[in-house]
């Protein structure tokens, strides 16, 4: 510990510029990237009474000396969290923009609805690279993390810019957003409950006793396990309901059973709830730049499709449509098809390094021509893309019908107990006329897939 942090505690508690120094200082070997003044530079703000640093609220006291200052241990303890955080740069989320207008919350002095106040910010100051240049006002961290240095900006098209961050950072802010609602709900409880004998306080936000301040987790009820509670529900029918995202948000996420739920999953096809899941679950899920019939067959679906399968063969089978079909919707299907029933096919290439070893050659990309609504003429097409010796185009053409057949036996062999629970004698409830899938997936609202 550095001098001056010793020299300012005072009972357990440092100042803020102690904090700022103590912070830096545990933080500089970790994969994530702290800010320099994650205690003292906006959107931080003790006078709130408290202060994100990664998924954990610290809550902030004035001492009697009129300064502002935080728990030195609950300031180690969220450095140890962070620090044990393994981040992939190249497992990216999207961000934004999306399409529409976004909705105006109010989000000063807190982090609530990060990725409107990021999108925002690079829109108004046109970009990473000029915002990087334009540091003044730009707020530099979120939860103590400086979004700036893993942000990575990507073009569509030659001109719509779109921004991705790190998957392992997207949890970690979503996780800090949940936090902080817990504590200002908990906050908004304490005061109403002193509310009658105790008169409001013009610069005491947030209740405070002897310099202590009672868990923002006290007066909330803690998030719970999903046990297929809407199962069998239409998304188009409980999406409307009032109250819906309050109850979504008291879910762990069905699939990963860590963060915290924020989106209702639900099957395009057949528009049924699957799950409440995280934003990154969510996203992990999405086909990868999903047009109206072609997608890009990326790495992540190793984890999709070979170290984490049954989870999301158990996931997608909560659909009453996909599950009595015992297939997969369009799109899942055919980025299975193409990463698992074509992957004897793919060649390989010397690495071009000098080593013996071999990689797959180029990148996977599938298309189809009609729909699953016509299987008889739906025609799967895995294509090889940036083949090393231009020499690989076309991998195979299999029909929807066959594709399914493929899948069906797979999933018997991968995963008895969903394959168990599948098949075409469960017709209860079906919808009649299944749904299209969705082309346009690019709206933030959507729950895809």
């Amino acid at each position: 510990m550095s001098e001056r942090v010793v020299s300012e505690r005072t009972g357990g508690l440092v100042s803020l510029g102690a904090a700022d120094a103590l912070w830096a200082g545990l933080m500089a070997d970790g994969a994530v990237p702290r800010a320099s003044a994650a205690f003292t530079c906006f959107p931080a703000d003790a006078r709130a009474g408290y202060v994100l640093l990664g998924g954990r609220v610290v809550a902030t006291v004035k001492a009697c000396d009129g300064q502002w200052r935080v728990p030195e241990t609950e300031v180690r303890r969220a450095a140890r969290e962070l620090n044990a955080v393994e981040m992939d740069c190249q497992d990216l989320v999207r961000i934004g923009p999306f399409r529409g207008t976004p909705k105006k919350e109010r989000i000063e002095g807190t982090l609530l609805r990060w990725r409107q106040r990021i999108t925002r910010k690079l829109q108004e100051l046109g970009g990473i690279e000029r915002a990087a240049r334009r540091e003044s006002g730009l707020p530099s961290h979120l939860a103590g993390i400086d979004w700036r240095r893993i942000l990575v900006e990507q073009t569509r098209n030659g001109a719509e810019r779109t921004w991705w961050l790190p998957r392992a950072a997207v949890r970690l802010l979503d996780a800090a957003e949940h936090a902080e609602t817990r504590w200002l709900q908990a906050a908004q409880i304490r005061q109403a409950s002193t509310a009658v004998t105790v008169p409001p306080s013009h610069d005491q936000q947030v209740p405070a006793t002897d310099g202590q301040r009672s868990s923002p987790d006290g007066p909330t009820a803690p998030l719970r396990l999903y046990n297929g509670e809407l199962q069998g529900q239409l998304y188009s029918v409980l999406s409307r309901k009032p109250g819906t995202s309050r109850k979504v948000a008291g879910w762990t996420c069905a699939v990963c059973r860590t963060a915290p739920a924020t989106v209702l999953d639900h099957c395009h096809e057949h528009d049924y709830v699957r799950a409440p899941v995280c934003h990154s679950c969510n996203t992990l899920e999405r086909p990868d730049h999903l047009y109206s019939n072609d997608i890009r067959v990326a790495s992540r679906y190793t984890r999709l499709f070979d170290t984490h399968t049954v989870d999301w063969l158990r996931h997608w089978h909560r659909c009453p449509g996909c599950r009595t079909r015992t297939t997969l919707p369009l799109p899942h299907l055919a980025a299975w098809t193409a990463h698992v029933a074509c992957r004897p096919l793919r060649p390989t290439h010397r690495d071009a390094r000098g080593s013996r070893a071999r990689k797959p050659c180029g990148a996977l990309r599938v298309s189809w021509t009609g729909s699953q609504n016509a299987p008889r003429t739906c025609l799967l097409t895995v294509t090889v893309e940036f083949c090393p010796s231009g020499e690989h185009r076309v991998l195979a053409q299999v029909p929807y019908r066959e594709a399914a057949e493929r899948f069906g036996t797979w999933l018997a062999e991968t995963a008895p107990a969903v394959a168990a629970a599948a098949g075409p004698d469960r017709l209860d409830g079906l919808p009649t006329r299944p749904r299209p899938v969705i082309e346009d997936t690019s709206h933030e609202g959507l729950a895809l897939f």
